[in-house]
């Protein structure tokens, strides 16, 4: 299918991209800086920006089967202010009437128009469930979602399916609502939000992902669809659970009148909740992976996989460990739901190394692409440490396609940094061993960074990695046609 998409920058947008591409869709995108969005999103989608003009938008629209609309400025994260309400309207209501609009003008029209909203429109329930058939709520944040979805329900005018996502909480480690509270958490310092009695609605990121192409597939699925796990928990329950998953206890509450000091009004999206239902979902059987709290925290931070961080052994045979050295061995070993060659033509395109490392580390190449990779290849990174960007120059040492490869650092943050890819087929599936020998500089105080910071770092990189394979090489089961009678996710 030819997908346009709007947020593609996004949390949820990034993740659906590289299942939308993995499934050999065409994507296009609605985006307001190209540059940075190439960066995220790599080469293969065609990218429109928001500057240009409305026969720009129409002459991309013109070729697309589905629309998926993603586009709005995060709620949380500042107060309610007038200008900050008229942004959080204008980035969802306007663009989606924007959108609307000039699909309305085309002879060739899309098919399906797939609009975020959120469970909040419902309002703050404290205790009594929600469904798709329940009403608006008040507030602010209902009024938004309502408004949100009229203005994509336009599309129904214009002969086009539409599916309205009510989300929850989304649950991954590259943006959303878990990073901002894992270091609290890590640190045993969570804990309940107010009374911690008020609906948490959540979802874990693959199935959001799923729910999204099943909606793509699926005529049965228009209106509004509750996008959340059948089990909500309170605030409560999700700050206990997230606590124990990270072998922590969840003893500092914060009180309500902190967080409306802090935030004003915008405090009753963390001290209100829905107790939402995705009731459609599972009248036409949708089977959710991780429907349970429990198992999906402990997929996203313990993860499939394990990051070994010790010091370095045995060193290999290598030119630049002898003259570099090595303090530290870091081993981690992915496995991989796809052939070999297709995993190694995969890690062979140095940009896709972008997608696979968390959007808080600031990763982007600064070669021009494409890389001709080989021995002796040579790209230029940046990465930022906070907000300080750091320059990085690795050169490839060795190069056996189908096998292995090895990247140096020539310049960066480390004394010493050498990393060796390994692939093997393992039946239908590719094992991928990375194996690091490093050295922070600075000696004796490199070295007590290492102890406080640098390792755990290291750790939540390359776990983040394998979740994002596993995003990346993902595919929709053969159940998910829209001729089967239900929706089911393997």
């Amino acid at each position: 299918m030819n997908i346009f998409l709007t947020g593609a920058t996004g949390f949820v947008g990034r993740a659906l991209v590289q299942r939308l591409e993995r499934e050999g869709h065409r994507l296009s995108a609605w985006v307001r800086d190209p540059e940075k969005a190439r960066a995220l999103l790599g080469p293969q989608i065609k990218l429109l920006s928001t500057s240009e003009d409305d026969e720009a938008l129409r002459n991309t629209l013109r070729d697309q089967d589905a629309v998926i609309n993603l586009a709005g400025e995060p709620v949380m994260g500042a107060r309610w202010t007038k200008a900050r309400r008229r942004l959080l309207e204008d980035s969802r209501i306007a663009t989606t009437h924007k959108l609307v609009d000039a699909i309305g003008q085309l002879a060739n029209k899309p098919r399906i128009f797939i609009s975020a909203s959120a469970v909040g429109y419902y309002g703050s329930e404290l205790r009594k469930s929600v469904h798709e058939d329940s009403p608006e709520g008040v507030g602010f944040l209902a009024r938004l979602c309502g408004d949100w979805e009229h203005a994509a329900k336009q599309a129904e005018d214009h002969g086009l399916r539409v599916v309205l996502l009510r989300t929850g909480i989304v649950l991954g480690l590259d943006g959303g609502a878990l990073p901002r509270l894992l270091p609290a958490f890590r640190a045993g310092l969570g804990g309940r939000l107010g009374s911690g009695e008020q609906a948490m609605p959540w979802i874990h990121i693959h199935d959001m992902l799923e729910i999204i192409l099943a909606a793509l597939h699926d005529e049965r699925i228009e209106g509004a669809v509750n996008a959340v796990s059948p089990h909500p928990v309170s605030n409560r329950e999700f700050s206990g659970e997230l606590a124990c998953v990270l072998g922590k206890r969840a003893l500092v509450p914060v009180p309500s009148l902190a967080l409306r000091a802090a935030l004003g009004k915008a405090a009753s999206v963390l001290l209100g909740g829905q107790r939402a239902v995705p009731s459609k979902l599972l009248r036409l059987g949708f089977e959710f992976r991780y429907p349970d709290l429990g198992p999906a925290l402990h997929e996203l931070l313990a993860g499939p996989t394990s990051v070994h961080i010790s010091r370095a052994a045995q060193l290999p045979a290598s030119p630049y460990l002898r003259t570099r050295g090595a303090r530290y061995q870091m081993t981690q070993e992915t496995r991989i739901a796809a052939p070999l060659e297709e995993v190694f033509a995969f890690f062979s395109r140095a940009e896709n190394l972008e997608r696979l490392t968390p959007a808080n580390v600031g990763f982007t190449i600064d070669s021009p692409l494409p890389i001709l990779m080989g021995t002796d290849a040579r790209i230029d990174y940046t990465i930022r440490l906070g907000k300080i960007p750091m320059h990085w120059q690795t050169q490839i040492e060795s190069w056996q396609p189908g096998r292995s490869f090895v990247d140096v650092q020539l310049s960066g943050p480390y004394r010493s940094w050498w990393h060796e890819h390994s692939f093997r087929q393992d039946g239908s599936e590719t094992v991928m061993c990375d194996r690091v020998y490093y050295a922070p500089p600075l000696g004796v105080l490199g070295a007590l960074a290492h102890r406080i910071f640098i390792a755990s770092m290291l750790q939540q990189i390359f776990g983040y990695r394998s979740h994002a394979i596993a995003m990346a090489f993902a595919r929709t089961p053969a159940a998910r046609l829209p001729t089967r009678p239900a929706l089911r996710v393997a």
